[in-house]
């Protein structure tokens, strides 16, 4: 057990998890940065450490459950609370494939990291917010998982995905006591690999974007789809 803050970051080798990663750490907390792969994941987190920042490395792949069921367990032995979890592991494998002649393995590989892996990571580390009464999550979604979204071909596997990301956000904000909220938060079209080099958003700016919402204090919603750092209907 330590009074110091502590957050977690899935997929947070690169990109908008590594920033956030790094920004978590800047703000005083002790973070554990996250990744499927041992060898980049250990890298990104030593390079953090390196620099004079409180950051960890602890193996987990979204996509299996006891990957996450170890991570949990590893990170309640060794650190003992968890206050901000922010789940940004996620994927885009339509191409230019359409919903209903697209092999169904890839909307199920879509769905397996962008929704089950959510939910399973949420199942696993809210009971260690709970301990304590206090936590906040943050589910990276996009523009793509608002209803509206639905009315036009392609990214169909992401899109749903994502808006049954959103739904479980929900569910989920309105279920969990205490001073616990969670949030689902659109990044914007964010240079990395996933956005591509053509974006207008950094992932720096983006970071930044959500963790307005991670450090929220008590007062404000529970729950919510956020784009901007303001709450929009989808």
């Amino acid at each position: 057990m330590q009074d110091k803050q502590a957050a977690l970051v899935t997929g947070a080798n690169r990109g908008i998890g590594y920033e956030l990663v790094k920004q978590l750490a800047s703000m005083g907390f002790k973070v554990i940065l996250t990744s499927r792969d041992p060898k980049k994941g250990s890298e990104a987190a030593q390079r953090l450490a390196d620099s004079g920042l409180d950051v960890s490395f602890v193996v987990m792949d979204v996509t299996d459950q006891e990957s996450i069921t170890q991570a949990a367990m590893t990170i309640n032995e060794t650190v003992g609370r968890l206050d901000v979890l922010i789940n940004n592991a996620g994927v885009y494998l339509d191409g230019n494939a359409k919903l209903l002649t697209m092999d169904p393995e890839i909307l199920e590989r879509t769905m397996s990291t962008n929704f089950f892996g959510v939910y399973h990571v949420m199942r696993s580390f809210i009971p260690l917010m709970e301990k304590r009464g206090y936590g906040r999550i943050i589910n990276v979604s996009s523009e793509y998982g608002a209803m509206s979204a639905m009315s036009s071909e392609g990214a169909g596997a992401y899109k749903i995905s994502k808006l049954a990301m959103n739904a479980l956000t929900r569910l989920a904000a309105a279920e969990v006591r205490g001073d616990i909220k969670i949030f689902a938060v659109d990044p914007g079209w964010v240079s990395s690999d996933m956005g591509g080099p053509s974006a207008p958003r950094t992932p720096k700016r983006a970071a930044e974007l959500i963790l307005r919402l991670a450090t929220m204090g008590s007062e404000g919603p529970r729950g919510g789809f956020f784009r901007d750092g303001k709450p929009i209907d989808w």
